[in-house]
């Protein structure tokens, strides 16, 4: 008899939700549109911040604009709340501004909808920007994002 993976499309449990978000985390952290848009369906509404945007297409572009913008940038999302859906998501990500070489933490929230295949159909982002130091980084280098310690002041 064998065991399988649990399906990750709702109605989430606490486990296939943080699955969820753990899967998506390692998608993002490949920072490859193409392959990112798959976990979204065709026609998924997005609020990304002060932007709005829907479908594959407009997908690919944000996210390619994103990451020529944001250098070395490294991502970790945690599970904050589900229901059967749909999936709230706190994150927190690091990157270098193209520009100016400084570094970045974004802070935010997300609010993810899926259809019943499991595919996000709308995504709400809200994040917060601060530039920090180096030293003050905590996804340096190959660090695994899902090891570092994030204090309570952060979460």
């Amino acid at each position: 008899m064998s065991v399988s993976a649990p399906t990750l499309a709702p109605p989430f449990t606490a486990e296939t939700a943080h699955l969820k978000v753990k899967a998506a985390q390692n998608m993002w952290n490949t920072q490859n549109p193409e392959k990112i848009k798959h976990g979204y369906t065709v026609d998924s509404i997005w609020r990304n911040r002060d932007i709005f945007i829907r479908g594959h297409d407009e997908i690919v572009t944000m996210l390619t604009k994103k990451w020529q913008k944001e250098k070395n940038y490294k991502l970790r999302k945690e599970l904050f709340a589900f229901t059967d859906n749909k999936i709230a998501v706190q994150f927190w990500y690091e990157y270098q501004d193209w520009q100016t070489d400084r570094w970045h933490r974004c802070y935010g929230l997300e609010d993810w909808t899926f259809d019943a295949e499991g595919k996000m159909r709308k995504r709400q982002m809200s994040g917060n920007d601060l530039p920090i130091q180096e030293e003050e980084r905590w996804f340096k280098d190959d660090v695994d994002v899902n090891k570092v310690q994030i204090s309570e002041e952060h979460w």
